[in-house]
């Protein structure tokens, strides 16, 4: 028998939410809206980074990685360039839904 697994990983997935999806949590959309960069601190301090890095590329690509969310660091950049706002909010979304389901 094969193992097509490896013990302890999970199968990829997508984030929770999708990007446009602002209905889903209108208290972050608004948030985002009115005060994008303090939302971009609070996704950094979520994930234990430095605030500066809440807006970024990188922190993106670091949580679809750890979580296992499909995509592609290409796909990552362009999502947070062409609409940073929604990006922004997609992943604090994802986040508040990881810790309500104890798994962030």
């Amino acid at each position: 028998m094969a193992v097509t697994n490896q013990p302890g990983r999970f199968q990829p997935s997508d984030f929770q939410t999708g990007l446009c999806d602002f209905c889903d949590d209108c208290g972050t959309c608004f948030y985002g809206l009115c005060c994008y960069a303090c939302l971009g601190c609070t996704v950094a301090r979520d994930m234990d980074e430095c605030c500066l890095c809440g807006l970024s590329v990188a922190i993106r690509s670091v949580y679809r990685t750890r979580y296992n969310i499909n995509g592609s660091l290409c796909k990552d950049f362009m999502v947070v360039m062409c609409c940073p706002i929604c990006a922004t909010c997609q992943l604090k979304r994802d986040i508040d839904r990881r810790k309500e389901q104890n798994i962030f």
